[in-house]
């Protein structure tokens, strides 16, 4: 255990945290199986935190009270670092607050807090936004969690899938230079059960910004009846994005959030902007996901 990082057991699972941007860097059995993508050359992220924003603003700047600020894709708390409230055995909790670096780039006192819980079957994390200022506090706030695909070396990518608790027959949305196009798009999921391949990602994410379901199964479903597995659910969350990189890259994310990309020609004032929590003064909105693994 150093200052920098903090690795939580229970039963057969190890999870590790990191303090920069209170991201999880690994998720392993005691067989052997990571399940969370290592950082490679393709993507150089585990599964970082998205807030204050998920997604783009157009020009990745913020507008309020006429008044300008700089705020790049996804936000700051995942290049922010995070300060340990609880470095337990099974459980760790993580704390920013705003700063006089945050509040050059987004002007509103906020308290965000991460726990990580882990069983003998998953790991938990509940996510606690807190606004600790005099005025209504808008935000958005999601997971990128990118896992390994495949999950078992030398199997086709191909032979994975995305099984959601429930038929996803809605529309999805797709960016355009990182903003949310107008159209929306068919589902590309047949029935509950999307097929994977690196061609669904050609146009970036695939976002379900109407999703019927609260859980969805990551697993080789097609030829092999074996072998490792997550599934992933979710509570306060309103969308899910799904990306890769269509060059190839070995890593699925599956991304619960509450908010998404600013709609392209949508220039306005940052609080009229679709999608984001308005969290009253004293008051705080708490989310959680939870990814349980397996071998069978």
């Amino acid at each position: 255990m150093t200052d920098d990082t903090h690795t939580i057991r229970c039963g057969g699972l190890a999870a590790t945290i990191k303090a920069q941007g209170a991201e999880m860097c690994s998720l392993a059995s005691d067989a052997g199986i990571e399940f969370v993508w290592q950082a490679g050359a393709a993507w150089p992220r585990h599964a970082p935190l998205l807030f204050p924003i998920v997604g783009r603003l157009a020009n990745d700047e913020l507008r309020h009270r006429g008044r300008t600020y700089r705020m790049t894709q996804h936000g700051f708390a995942r290049d922010s670092r995070f300060a340990w409230m609880e470095r337990g055995e099974s459980r760790c909790i993580l704390v920013l607050e705003d700063s006089e670096t945050t509040r050059a780039l987004y002007p509103f006192a906020f308290r965000l807090t991460a726990t990580y819980a882990l069983d003998e079957s998953g790991l938990d994390l509940s996510l606690v936004v807190a606004n600790t200022g005099k005025e209504m506090l808008p935000a958005s706030l999601g997971g990128h969690p990118a896992f390994n695909w495949p999950l078992q070396p030398g199997l086709a990518k191909e032979s994975y899938a995305l099984s959601f608790a429930n038929a996803e027959p809605s529309p999805v949305r797709r960016l355009d230079g990182g903003l949310l196009r107008p159209a929306t798009e068919p589902s590309p999921v047949q029935g509950s059960v999307l097929p994977l391949s690196e061609s669904l990602f050609v146009d970036d994410a695939i976002i379900f910004d109407r999703i019927a379901s609260t859980s969805v199964r990551y697993a080789a479903e097609q030829g092999a009846s074996t072998g490792p597995w997550l599934k992933m659910s979710w509570r306060g969350f309103r969308e899910l994005g799904v990306w890769s990189k269509p060059s190839g890259a070995p890593f699925l994310c599956i991304e619960p959030w509450r908010g998404y990309a600013s709609p392209a020609g949508f220039d306005g004032e940052f609080t009229d902007k679709a999608g984001l929590m308005h969290i009253a003064p004293g008051t705080e909105e708490q989310l959680s996901f939870r990814v349980e693994v397996g071998s069978s």
